[in-house]
């Protein structure tokens, strides 16, 4: 029989995606209020690797990425994306924009060996947790670097977002190596 061991805590990834600056500007105030301070924010991508969602949220999309300086539980990832999709709502219902959907939330968590995002929408690859939320391990870490899989997202594959994940993954390997047991 296994032995059951400590579960590490995870790194928490907000990605944030809009074309409204100010969206994005207020989801990151939100997200502190709800997990602490950010430690790492990457630079604006711009999110053309799609046009899924140009009909909800409009052209121009950048994408933003939030690493929480706070650790989380490993098994908080339902309790993050059901956050993260109030907020938008929120946003979206604020009616302070245009589109039926001014900002994209998600969430994700980082350990040494892999990136997961959790979504509401199910396929093989996905492992479904609960209250209609999935998670997908969508980069692994193998020889040095974040890689992707044949499912991965297009804009996860890019060098640029694989490369900010990687300085995460060193902010987060430092942050358990100085956590006391």
């Amino acid at each position: 029989m296994g032995q059951l061991r400590r579960v590490e805590q995870s790194l928490l990834v907000v990605a944030a995606f809009s074309r409204h600056p100010d969206a994005l500007v207020r989801a990151g105030q939100r997200l502190v209020a709800l997990y602490g301070p950010i430690a790492l924010a990457s630079q604006d991508f711009d999110f053309h690797q799609t046009r899924y969602y140009e009909a909800a949220m409009g052209i121009g999309l950048k994408k933003r990425f939030l690493v929480f300086q706070e650790l989380v539980e490993s098994d908080a990832l339902t309790d993050i994306k059901t956050a993260t999709n109030r907020l938008e709502v929120e946003l979206a219902e604020s009616g302070q924009f245009p589109e039926t959907r001014p900002l994209n939330l998600d969430p994700g968590l980082l350990q040494l060996g892999k990136f997961m995002l959790a979504t509401t929408k199910d396929q093989a690859h996905r492992i479904y947790l609960r209250d209609g939320i999935y998670a997908e391990v969508t980069l692994r870490f193998q020889d040095g670097a974040f890689e992707p899989w044949p499912w991965t997202y297009a804009d996860y594959r890019e060098p640029d977002v694989r490369a900010f994940l990687g300085k995460a993954r060193e902010f987060y390997r430092a942050r358990i190596q100085n956590q006391p047991r």
